[in-house]
């Protein structure tokens, strides 16, 4: 059974023919330029000699001939080199349209694979799940920016009073050693209890003069 040649294969037939018709017209021109000197030859021999004018005249006539047929050698290996660069020009279409039929069928597996809707749905959940975690995590954060806050408030009295007796001039070492609010049990106890008031600080203060 006779199997019809693919485009690919009709393509690679149809530039072997060509080349073989350029091959060939080529062949015919050069066979052509031999005669034409020939003839040329033949006519400058008889033009010398007298009586030979009618014998030209016929000579000529064919020399005109030759010329006219090599021209037409020329136009026709110019369109075979028309039809050449049309071949080539069909057969990167040729290759273009597969890559593009090449390209088409993977897209549709890739829709088949991963369907639009489904991948705008993963992009919702996820954007919904990720908006849940920001919020879970701010939650977190200020929880525990509120506990530290609280359990900071010890801290927080102690660096006050320290930083009024320093900025006063008094050292915290062995001359307040006795004083509240250099004792670890005294202002320890104070400080778990209460914040020490003006009141206080300014009496702590007068005891520290006095020493």
């Amino acid at each position: 059974m006779f199997k019809k040649p693919s485009a690919k294969e009709q393509m690679k037939a149809n530039e072997r023919q060509l080349r073989k018709v350029g091959r060939d017209v080529e062949r015919d021109r050069r066979e052509l330029e031999r005669e034409e000197k020939k003839l040329e030859s033949d006519i400058k021999r008889l033009a010398k000699t007298p009586g030979n004018k009618e014998a030209v005249a016929v000579l000529a006539k064919q020399l005109v001939n030759i010329r006219k047929q090599k021209t037409r050698t020329y136009a026709a290996n110019s369109r075979i080199s028309s039809v050449a660069a049309q071949q080539k020009s069909m057969q990167a279409n040729v290759k273009l349209a597969g890559a593009m039929g090449t390209a088409t069928k993977t897209m549709v597996n890739m829709n088949k694979i991963m369907k639009p809707e489904d991948v705008a749905k993963n992009m919702k959940e996820f954007e919904m799940a990720s908006t849940k975690l920001n919020m879970t995590d701010e939650v977190i954060n200020d929880t525990l920016d509120d506990i530290l806050n609280e359990s900071g408030d010890e801290e927080e009295s102690d660096a006050i009073v320290n930083q009024v007796l320093d900025e006063i001039g008094i050292e915290i070492g062995a001359k307040v050693a006795g004083a509240p609010t250099a004792r670890s049990d005294a202002l320890g106890e104070t400080s778990r209890g209460h914040v020490m008031t003006d009141q206080e600080l300014e009496e702590s203060l007068a005891k520290l003069r006095a020493t």
